[in-house]
């Protein structure tokens, strides 16, 4: 768990929100937000799977696994999600250039 304090404080301020409202979405107090941030205590996987809901990414995003960042795809039908996953597979096709 590398950056996860790291990645955890810029997600929440990122999304606006202060410790105390990020504690309140978790149902844990403040300080137990702030021993995240400063990584004096690391989250169960019931609080990683609950961050990942609240910030849109994945649990290997927030424990330094994966680099990049999920998109949120959340109400967008089938139809939709298909033309994102071609458009994403024609860029990077593009890249490999």
């Amino acid at each position: 768990m590398v950056d996860f304090g790291a990645r955890l404080k810029k997600l929440r301020q990122q999304k606006g929100m202060t410790q105390e409202m990020l504690a309140a979405e978790l149902r844990v107090s403040k300080s137990v937000v702030s021993y995240y941030e400063m990584q004096a205590r690391y989250p169960s996987p019931h609080i990683i799977k609950k961050l990942s809901a609240i910030f849109h990414v994945s649990a290997d995003y927030l424990l330094g696994i994966e680099r990049g960042e999920m998109l949120d795809l959340t109400g967008l039908d089938e139809e939709d999600i298909v033309t994102v996953k071609r458009m994403v597979e024609a860029l990077r096709k593009k890249n490999e250039k």
